[in-house]
């Protein structure tokens, strides 16, 4: 469907279109010469008037039209004059939408990565949690489950993140690389013998990059709080490697807050790795097996059954790592609700720390999205995001921090749960960018963050790691690995002003 949007009033097309996509995925907004060429035409007008904005929208699709007008107040809820504008304009929008399609999003106007911001924003201006709650849901259009889903993560958030986590920073490394690609998956990891025999060589470079942040963290002052090792799958290394890296953090840090490693693929996980984990000090760990039905773990090119997820979350129980998390993706392909909810009752009666619910997520390259294995409005996963959010919270498990991504099936949220007092703390730190994030290995991003100034507002600048391993080796070899340090070095201090 090729879809055409005209905006009056300030609104940006752009904001139309996100909201577009909710109800029409998979849409098209091209370069029209005229906008009745297109299958579906969109018009939104906003008007300012005396202490209020009136928003029109009207989406006309061959004959039929389908309307809404919404008027709101120009109020101390609402912020500015742009951010009334933009909420009047979304509501008309969706609400008029409602009538074509049936569809309700649960999310009404929110957009965003991070819904839980406008609970947060909330909450610091003096509202209730329930009164957060009510505004969320009265004036983004968002359901009552969904709008007390973000105020909870935001009170969750705002015991953890504090002045002096501000101030602090943390470490990530990434590990590229994975023994097979999962059928979702469009993650830059590399999974060819050809490609896999790089890793000790990748190990020498991310080493010494390594060296490279540790030395700007000291240069700056500041103090590490947290290290994630990610992937890919940092347990494709084998247990000497893995010794090695872990080994060389250590030689840098001492009192970490946190370590995780992101052990993830049950197939690659050995009592010696997770010993060797155990034994740095790695406290935190994720055994991730996204179902527990064996025949969807086949089709979606998992390379582990359920009996294989047991033995490796027994094994990292039995190494004495503090915290344990589980990854779940709701409304795989050819999963279906009631599959999904035995999967939640099973990994809950393992009592882990930590279980993550992810919706599936139909990425742009990835081969379920080629074959077009997906079903964009998934009932499926709506009921199964509904079930883990009620089985969790019966289970003593907290909602503490939430992200959205582009193109999730239903248009639904992915959500870590955890016991209290065992929330996963570089989970928060980076979702909310509370302070700097360091990143050594290819695909990886520093993340310079700037401590709030008084009206809150803080800086932030990316510096980008190579994308692809044999183009990291390049870029961290000899000069090129130096200068590269020092433009990083160069970048952090003028930024900190230091």
């Amino acid at each position: 469907m090729n879809i055409g949007i005209e905006t009056y009033g300030t609104i940006k097309p752009y904001y139309i279109q996100t909201l577009a996509m909710i109800y029409f995925p998979g849409a098209r907004f091209p370069e029209l010469d005229h906008i009745f060429e297109a299958d579906l035409r969109i018009f939104v007008e906003v008007i300012k008037r005396d202490g209020e904005i009136m928003a029109n929208a009207a989406l006309i699709h061959g004959s039929e039209g389908y309307r809404w007008t919404e008027t709101i107040k120009i109020d101390s809820v609402h912020g500015d004059l742009d951010r009334a504008k933009k909420v009047a304009a979304g509501k008309a929008f969706v609400k008029a939408a409602e009538r074509m399609t049936g569809i309700v999003p649960p999310w009404g106007i929110l957009t965003g990565v991070r819904p839980a911001k406008v609970a947060t924003e909330l909450l610091e201006r003096g509202y209730t949690p329930e009164e957060c709650a009510d505004i969320i849901k009265q004036d983004y259009a968002v359901s009552p489950i969904k709008a007390r889903l973000a105020t909870d993560v935001a009170v969750a958030e705002g015991k953890i993140i504090t002045p002096e986590s501000r101030r602090e920073c943390s470490v990530y490394v990434g590990i590229p690389f994975c023994p097979t690609r999962c059928a979702y998956c469009s993650f830059v990891s590399y999974t060819s013998p050809k490609l896999l025999s790089l890793i000790p060589d990748y190990l020498d470079a991310l080493e010494n990059d390594i060296d490279g942040i540790f030395s700007v963290i000291r240069e700056l002052g500041m103090n590490v709080s947290t290290v994630y090792i990610g992937g890919g799958t940092p347990t494709i290394l084998d247990a000497s490697q893995l010794d090695r890296l872990l080994g060389k953090i250590n030689s840098h840090v001492g009192g970490l807050k946190e370590f995780t490693l992101e052990a993830g693929r049950p197939d690659t996980i050995t009592v010696e790795k997770l010993k060797v984990a155990a034994s740095h000090g790695v406290d935190r760990i994720s055994v991730n097996t996204q179902t527990l039905n064996d025949e969807v773990l086949r089709k979606i090119g998992r390379a582990h059954d359920t009996r294989m997820f047991f033995e490796a979350y027994e094994a990292a129980k039995s190494c004495g790592i503090k915290n344990i998390n589980v990854d779940l993706i709701a409304g795989l392909p050819y999963d279906t609700t009631e599959s999904f909810r035995d999967t939640v009752d099973r990994v809950i009666a393992l009592d882990p720390e930590n279980i993550t619910v992810h919706t599936f997520s139909v990425k742009r390259s990835s081969e379920f999205k080629t074959e077009g294995r997906f079903d964009a409005d998934s009932r499926t996963a709506a009921d199964s995001v509904a079930y883990s959010q009620s089985a969790l919270t019966d289970g003593g498990y907290l909602p503490y921090y939430m992200y959205r991504q582009k193109n999730t099936v239903g248009n639904l949220e992915n959500v870590g749960y955890a016991k209290p007092g065992h929330e996963g703390l570089y989970n928060i730190y980076m979702m909310e960018e509370v302070h700097t994030v360091f990143a050594a290995g290819a695909s990886s991003v520093t993340k310079l963050v700037s401590v709030p100034d008084s009206d809150g507002n803080v800086r932030i600048e990316r510096l980008f790691q190579p994308k692809y391993p044999y183009e990291y080796l390049d870029n961290h070899r000899g000069e090129t690995a130096q200068e590269k340090l020092d433009n990083m070095r160069k970048t952090a201090l003028e930024f900190f002003g230091k």
